[in-house]
């Protein structure tokens, strides 16, 4: 293995008394453009510097199932990742190791929940899982659920010290909403809005030619990334999102648990008052 410090990859003696050879590549969560271009660098990365790479494939899937029953089987639960494997791979579309919406992390809400087995035993299953593959680190890609993910991982691991050798983690970013804070543009999200801006200027020409309006729905979860850059790439003519909805467009509402029958109020959108604010910009176009 190099002992140098080129390339992404830090060189033996900046690692700690954990020598790395072999690494595990893990994407989970929804489909992003350019996963397979994260993977095959990241992946390239290692092997540069002979570190042994393979994907998990299908996210965490199948790395929950593992024990005697299933042990970790090569072209079902992962496959070795080599130069070979991710040749002209860079520009492709799909995800070369799969995805999956899996969540070993699910039951864990609190630190309390880390000295819980029940709770804790999926994380475990990926742990054990990892280990019996001889994986010395994890790269992890995802969003903000696969972010978690990776974080209650690490914090298992710290509480139970136990279990054996530890598994570092590394998360990438992965969201097509743009969401997330330390990090200037997610990848994915550029060409998220630019087809997302090809439709809207499709509906625009049509919207034209007849006379008429389209109101048009982005994804984006809680922010507004998505629709403010379908928005100005698509030309339209008003875009409302989130964080617009304050003021007079904003309610409270009041919903009942269907399973605990406990009250709660929480914000949502005057579907009437955004209505009329649209009404309004269509009277403003049509001077």
């Amino acid at each position: 293995m190099s002992t140098g410090t080129a390339g992404n990859v830090p060189g033996n003696a900046d690692r700690g008394s954990q020598e790395i050879r072999r690494v595990a590549i893990l994407f989970a969560g929804g489909p992003a453009p350019a996963a397979n271009a994260v993977i095959s660098t990241c992946a390239m990365s290692f092997l540069d510097h002979d570190v042994e790479v393979i994907g998990i494939l299908y996210g965490y899937s199948n790395l929950v199932q593992f024990g005697e029953d299933h042990p970790m089987q090569e072209g079902r639960d992962y496959i070795p990742i080599t130069r070979q494997t991710i040749k002209r791979t860079r520009g492709s579309q799909g995800i070369l190791i799969g995805t999956a919406r899996t969540n070993p992390g699910i039951y864990v809400t609190c630190p309390a929940d880390l000295d819980d087995a029940e709770k804790t035993a999926p994380l475990k299953r990926v742990h054990e899982a990892l280990s019996s593959l001889g994986v010395d680190a994890l790269v992890s890609i995802g969003g903000d659920d696969t972010l978690k993910t990776a974080n209650k991982l690490k914090l298992y691991q710290d509480r139970h010290p136990e279990i054996g050798r530890r598994i570092p983690v590394v998360h990438v970013p992965k969201t097509i909403d743009n969401d997330y804070r330390g990090i200037d543009f997610t990848f994915g999200y550029f060409t998220a809005v630019e087809t997302l801006g090809t439709e809207v200027r499709n509906l625009l020409a049509d919207a034209e030619a007849s006379r008429a309006y389209f109101v048009a729905e982005t994804m984006g979860r809680s922010a507004g990334w998505l629709a403010y850059g379908a928005a100005i790439a698509g030309e339209a003519s008003l875009v409302i999102s989130v964080e617009d909805i304050t003021g007079e467009l904003r309610k409270e509402e009041t919903v009942t648990d269907p399973e605990t029958g406990a009250t709660k109020t929480r914000p949502v959108m005057d579907i009437e008052k955004v209505i009329q604010w649209i009404v309004k910009m269509m009277r403003v176009r049509e001077r």
